[in-house]
């Protein structure tokens, strides 16, 4: 069957994929009910087009932290992708090269930062939890840094693992033929089999809760890298996240995979983004499924988005090639919705090409009695 939409490679992917594996992709935190609102929050928004615009050149181009890419469409970080596809993060990375775009590399990549960086050419981010042993945290933000690496993606939502129930009946852990490849040398890249979750109790012995707003300024210290702070949904942390020297926001919950009940990605962009005055650039992350999404997210002050869980389940399906189509599919889509929006460019996109629940009513006028 041809694959039309992003979302069809989900159910290819179930087929595809041991149910451990694909339950620890697909699922959210507790109830899911913010999984289900990161995608159903899009469709409450609708779009005021322009229309007799010449559109018959659009350029999608953009510049994220200095770097030019084709479209403002880039690659969330997905932990252990070789769960997915042997080749993993190798498919993943030169897919998001050869589309122009951004790839993030998730700490818990079962390739490390040597090997995603062995593929070839690429604008690549690295997304990092902070261990309790600091050691480990600075060396490895070395290794990225010298691999070439543009930008630290620091996850701040994560003290402790969210409730995944799925991985919690599935006993998840992962398969004993792949390892945490950046910890490997450090003897932290196996995950014990555990009576819940086995990444739960990874992470209730490795990651550090003390984590907070001074560790972003040492993280400063010893990288040169922009530090790019993922898991902010509040006006209040945006501004504490520029206070503490952060290069840029992205707005996530997670793929809803920590705390339940937090608003869709979606519906807290602007406050971020309001409270970031322009300052830093504000990314999107959650829910992202077609191009008429990306359009919206942009219309709210998003710089760009990132697209996680579409990732790991074209890779499942089809390896590089699946990762390859999901974002010329989005970029086809994010094209069109341009052009029937009569945008040619990203700085035409505004708020007023869409209308969402929250905007005052606009001044109609009055009716001739």
């Amino acid at each position: 069957m041809e694959v039309t939409n992003v979302t069809e490679y989900q159910a290819i992917a179930k087929e595809k994929l041991p149910k451990m594996v694909y339950d620890y992709y697909a699922s959210g935190a507790e109830d899911q009910w913010t999984l289900e609102e990161n995608r159903n929050a899009f469709s409450r928004i609708l779009f005021r087009p322009r229309i007799l615009i010449d559109v018959s050149k659009i350029d999608m181009t953009t510049t994220i932290l200095g770097f030019k890419i084709s479209m403002p469409i880039m690659l969330a970080p997905t932990a252990m992708q070789k769960m997915a596809h042997p080749d993993g993060e190798y498919a993943t990375a030169r897919a998001a090269s050869s589309a122009g775009t951004i790839m993030t590399l998730s700490s818990w990549a079962t390739s490390s930062v040597e090997e995603v960086a062995s593929t070839g050419p690429g604008i690549r981010f690295f997304q990092l939890y902070v261990y309790k042993d600091r050691n480990v945290v600075a060396q490895l933000v070395r290794r990225a840094e010298k691999a070439g690496f543009k930008a630290i993606a620091l996850t701040v939502d994560t003290p402790r693992l969210g409730r995944r129930e799925a991985d919690i009946k599935n006993r998840f852990t992962l398969p004993p033929f792949l390892t945490l490849k950046n910890f490997e040398g450090l003897d932290l890249g196996k995950m014990d089999e555990a009576n819940d979750s086995g990444l739960a109790s990874y992470v209730a012995g490795q990651i550090d809760r003390t984590l907070s707003w001074k560790d972003v300024k040492w993280l400063q210290t010893i990288t040169t890298m922009p530090i790019l702070v993922k898991g902010v949904i509040t006006a209040e942390d945006t501004r504490l996240a520029i206070q503490a020297g952060a290069a840029g926001i992205i707005v996530s919950n997670h793929g809803a995979r920590q705390l339940d009940y937090v608003p869709a990605t979606i519906m807290a962009l602007e406050e971020v983004v309001k409270a970031a005055q322009g300052r830093v650039p504000v990314f999107l992350d959650g829910g992202v499924r077609r191009g008429t999404d990306v359009f919206k997210a942009l219309a709210l002050g998003a710089s760009g988005i990132f697209i996680g869980r579409p990732v790991v389940f074209s890779l499942a399906a089809e390896g590089e090639l699946g990762v390859r189509k999901v974002l010329q599919m989005l970029r086809e889509e994010f094209e069109l919705t341009m052009a029937l929006s009569g945008c040619t460019s990203l700085r035409e996109i505004t708020r007023d090409h869409i209308v969402t629940e929250w905007d005052a009513p606009r001044a109609r006028p009055a009716p001739r009695l």
